[in-house]
């Protein structure tokens, strides 16, 4: 039970980049708070502030055993069409995730181009869309 996680631009700052949006935890904290939630599965982790990193990542998916990818995109997902062509080539469920409730802020921030081509969007529970998603995929 092979599981990709992804994370795009900014997320290697969290903790310290606007915590009353996006919480106090690292993206250290939330890849530990995964592991030890779900012993049993095998985690992959992979961040890049570059959108080329991000398809490369996605690109590995397609190589690879995983049962599922969590996605959080950061700003790629309103507005990366590569990035979405990325998930749409991938067999196995994608799953959109973010830290904060993403229709209750800016307006750009509520369209996402690539929901529509991932298994499901979580979004607005912190860490836990994490966990959420990672249930989902264990369960499928």
């Amino acid at each position: 039970m092979h599981i990709l996680v992804i994370n795009g631009p900014n997320l290697d700052i969290l903790g310290k980049r606007e915590p009353e949006i996006y919480g106090s935890l690292s993206l250290w904290d939330i890849e530990n708070q995964l592991k030890n939630k779900f012993p049993n599965a095998k985690f992959e982790f992979y961040q890049s502030n570059s959108e080329s990193g991000v398809i490369d990542a996605l690109h590995k998916a397609m190589e690879s055993s995983v049962i599922g990818v969590i996605l959080n995109a950061g700003a790629f997902t309103h507005y990366s069409y590569a990035v979405r062509d990325a998930v749409a080539a991938i067999k196995a469920p994608v799953i959109e995730v973010h830290l904060s409730n993403t229709d209750a802020r800016e307006e750009f921030r509520k369209t996402s181009v690539i929901a529509p081509v991932c298994r499901g969007v979580i979004a607005g529970f912190g860490a836990r869309s994490y966990e959420l998603a990672a249930s989902y995929l264990l369960e499928e």
